[in-house]
């Protein structure tokens, strides 16, 4: 069975963990940046919440354990009501992803406490394989989330940030784009395209944010 899941079983349940909390919190970010700044739509919903069940999808979690990656249910968001669209919109697609680096750089804090206090020497092991997942699954959803390919929140981003006249076009694409982007995900084209954007900057960040808190902490 293990040769069908991306994980090795024994890591299952810390996946299952992270992945829930991981994925509640970024949509979560979403929902409440976009309540903040005046839409209501996540809220009336009910996706203003951190409960689990209103932000996990059944396939896209199951996808994360079979194909290695997947997704939550996105936030509904209403730019509409926005004083300042461009601006609201930006903020409320990049809090996903800032969430996942804030929980990667909380799981790093945590691993060096024990560290620094020697309680990690005492810890059972599978505390310090569970913070190496949360981090390393957080801050990869982190740089992952911020690739510039629809429906992901970097493209929203750049949808945003480009001219007014360029975005109707991008638009147009983003039904292709989503087809685009899942061929290049579950073929062996991710490894000229999304693979070596993620080996370049998700070790680079992984690396830096390391030797930060450990000389910060130890």
């Amino acid at each position: 069975m293990e040769q069908f899941l991306a994980f090795p079983i024994n890591q299952i349940p810390y996946v299952v963990i992270t992945l829930m909390v991981a994925f509640t919190v970024h949509e979560f970010a979403h929902a409440y940046v976009a309540y903040r700044f005046g839409d209501p739509t996540a809220k009336n919903q009910g996706r203003l919440t951190l409960n689990p069940i209103h932000h996990l999808d059944p396939i896209g979690t199951i996808l994360i354990f079979i194909a290695g990656f997947g997704w939550a249910r996105p936030v509904p968001v209403n730019r509409f009501f926005f004083k300042k669209p461009r601006l609201a919109s930006i903020m409320v697609s990049i809090a996903g992803p800032l969430s996942n680096l804030v929980m990667g750089c909380i799981g790093f804090i945590i691993w060096y406490v024990l560290v620094g206090t020697g309680l990690a020497v005492e810890a059972p092991i599978y505390v310090s394989e569970f913070l190496d997942m949360f981090i390393k699954l957080n801050l990869l959803l982190f740089v992952f989330n911020l690739l510039p390919f629809p429906p992901l929140d970097g493209y929203r981003i750049i949808e945003d940030l480009v001219p007014a006249t360029v975005r109707p076009k991008l638009t147009q694409f983003e039904q292709y784009g989503s087809i685009i982007f899942l061929i290049l995900v579950i073929t062996p084209l991710d490894q000229y395209t999304i693979h070596p954007i993620l080996n370049t900057f998700y070790p680079a960040i992984v690396g830096g944010l390391n030797d930060f808190f450990y000389y910060l902490l130890t």
